[in-house]
């Protein structure tokens, strides 16, 4: 039998009772709230509310990371609302249509043009394209920020704070003044605009506002490169772990490419790496010391010299013709810069030239001991060419580097070993008009040498444009960053002057196979072309031209972060290229040497 219960009658008096107890609400709610025209006051605490006004022309990626991370307390809340592009559209017509007629007003009236117009109406079109294509949306802004303190004076500093940090990003706000109650309200999590301070913005600068850019760039192991600026993580990377190990740096004169390139050397030999490094202008020859290294002079004076003709031993996957015919073929690209280019038939000639060079010696595909023979040199190719129908004029053009200005250097067997871990070649010493055929033979050189014996290298080649300039020499350069993967080589490739180099058909192609790339501050000359070649954002463009001396872009693969290259003191006392720290340096040194001259002299007295 169901037995029914009564529900309970509550009674008038008790429901008043219940009214008074205590909800949620009542817990949270502050003791009191007291509004003034500049600001609030709830409970002990202060607060006040600021809008975002102004905001610049570039806005670079994570600049509203600071205010996020300063350690004051705050509400902050951002609305967007997205606008229909149509409507846009037909605006920005008749925006357009106004800013043309106004220069075409001043024209006509023979007034100085007006920049601010201009920049106007270019940003006007940009934005009608881009707009038209899809690729960008329109949306209305409003950025707010409540700001609280247990004083009214701590109050006002932290808001003085917030707005300084704000204005040094040329972003400008100002207090709601006789709207804090409205302010607070919409800084609460109710996503209610009662403010309703809105700014016009499309969608590349309304991202870089999103607050929580984390990107990383740091494994296990590798080279520390310096500190990401985002979020001042360690950059830590092993360049051999990607696709292929290949790097380049761009960055105008004094930015800091070569000590970011010399750290990067004294922590990879540190780590058991092997360093050959091309230095045009003397800059590696103390941290040669320093690390124990091989530093070697290449001049006309000095007594080192590389014979152009050597070819690498072979391994057991390689075949002899292979080998002799790719020489040949290097050699044929520094035959053409010896004599100034060569042509068609010219080419041919040499060539042929080559391997009749190499047959006399009896150094054949067919000869199982050829790796054994000396090699051929410079005067011996010469005294075939003369001979050969056709070949007096190339001979008479490359005389000079076996009997002229330059003989001697090359035209001899080569007296140099590569069997320290860290070599530098220098060739500060040599002439100009020389420096492009020494690069190309030194390249030519340690090519060989590495193909002969697997090891994990990186070869440096600073001031790299010197070898765009010719079409041989670009193409040979080429082929080892193509091909330096298969030999555990690391090639890093250095210039100041982009220009020429990326503007060279060859040029582009050494980035595209360069997994790590280093961007430094940059040129305004420049600019453009690095920002066409790296599809750098506005606020990265504007970052490269703003950087600090070792700031930049740092590229890994997909992944690139805002780097600081950051060295020890110890480090920065052996890497350092600064002309003043040099000399002080030098003059310790010298002190330091005199103080143990006397020492000995004291000891000798005695």
């Amino acid at each position: 039998m169901k037995i029914l219960k009564k529900k309970k009658k509550i009674k008038p008096e008790e429901k008043e009772y219940q009214k008074g107890l205590a909800t949620i609400k009542d817990i949270l709610a502050p003791s009191a709230l007291e509004i003034n025209a500049r600001y609030l006051r709830i409970g002990k605490y202060f607060a006040q509310t600021l809008f975002v006004l102004v905001y610049p022309r570039y806005l670079m990626t994570n600049w509203f990371s600071p205010v996020i991370n300063i350690d004051i307390e705050m509400d902050i809340a951002m609305f967007m609302y997205p606008m229909n592009s149509a409507t846009i559209l037909k605006n920005l017509k008749k925006k357009v249509a106004q800013i043309q007629s106004s220069i075409i007003i001043a024209q006509e009236k023979g007034q100085v043009r007006d920049p601010v117009l201009e920049t106007a109406f270019q940003d006007a079109e940009d934005l009608r394209d881009k707009l038209q294509q899809g690729t960008e949306r329109f949306f209305k802004f409003g950025l707010y920020l409540t700001i609280y303190a247990p004083t009214l004076k701590k109050l006002e500093d932290n808001v003085d704070l917030i707005k300084s940090m704000l204005e040094t990003k040329l972003v400008y706000s100002k207090i709601a003044v006789f709207q804090m109650e409205e302010g607070f309200n919409s800084t609460l999590p109710f996503g209610n605009d009662q403010l309703m301070v809105n700014n016009s913005m499309n969608t590349s600068p309304l991202s870089t506002t999103f607050p929580f850019v984390s990107s990383t760039l740091s494994s296990n192991e590798g080279v520390l490169y310096g500190i990401n600026r985002h979020n001042n993580s360690l950059i830590i990377f092993d360049r051999f772990k990607l696709e292929n190990a290949n790097s380049v740096i761009f960055a105008k004169s004094g930015a800091g490419k070569s000590y970011a390139t010399k750290l990067e050397i004294l922590r990879s030999l540190m780590l058991g790496t092997d360093v050959i490094v091309i230095d045009p202008e003397n800059e590696y020859q103390y941290l040669c010391e320093a690390a124990g290294g091989s530093f070697l002079k290449i001049s006309l004076a000095a007594d080192y010299r590389i014979n152009p003709f050597d070819l690498p031993k072979p391994r057991k996957d390689e075949e002899a013709e292979d080998i002799i015919r790719e020489n040949i073929s290097n050699l044929s690209g520094l035959i053409a810069i010896m004599a100034g280019g060569l042509s068609a038939e010219e080419s041919s000639l040499v060539d042929k030239a080559l391997l009749e060079t190499y047959a006399v010696k009896d150094i054949t595909p067919t000869n199982p001991h050829w790796h054994e023979i000396e090699s051929p040199v410079l005067g011996d190719f010469e005294n075939i060419l003369r001979n050969m129908e056709g070949g007096k004029d190339i001979a008479l053009r490359i005389n000079k580097y076996t009997e002229g200005t330059f003989s001697g250097i090359f035209n001899k067997p080569t007296n140099i070993k590569l069997d320290q871990q860290f070599i530098v070649f220098n060739i500060r010493d040599i002439e100009e008009n020389l420096r492009p055929v020494a690069m190309y033979v030194i390249l030519n050189f340690i090519w060989t040498k590495v193909r002969s014996v697997l090891k994990k290298r990186i070869m440096v080649v600073d001031e790299a444009w010197y070898l765009m300039q010719y079409e041989d020499s670009a193409r040979f350069l080429f082929g080892i960053a193509k091909r330096a993967r298969k030999y555990y080589l690391g090639l890093t490739t250095i210039t100041q002057d982009i220009t020429d180099f990326l503007r060279s058909s060859y040029g582009k192609p050494i980035v595209t196979n360069s997994s790590l790339q280093l961007l430094l501050r940059q040129s305004p000359a420049a600019i453009d072309l690095i920002t066409e070649t790296f599809y750098l954002t506005e606020g990265e463009k504007y970052l490269l031209l703003q950087s600090d001396v070792g700031e930049g872009i740092f590229f890994a693969g997909l992944k690139h972060v805002a780097i600081k290259v950051v060295a020890s003191y110890t480090e920065d006392q052996i890497i350092t290229s600064d002309p003043e720290q040099m000399l002080k340096i030098q003059a310790a040194k010298e002190e330091l040497a005199r103080e143990r001259e006397r020492e000995l002299k004291g000891k000798n007295a005695h």
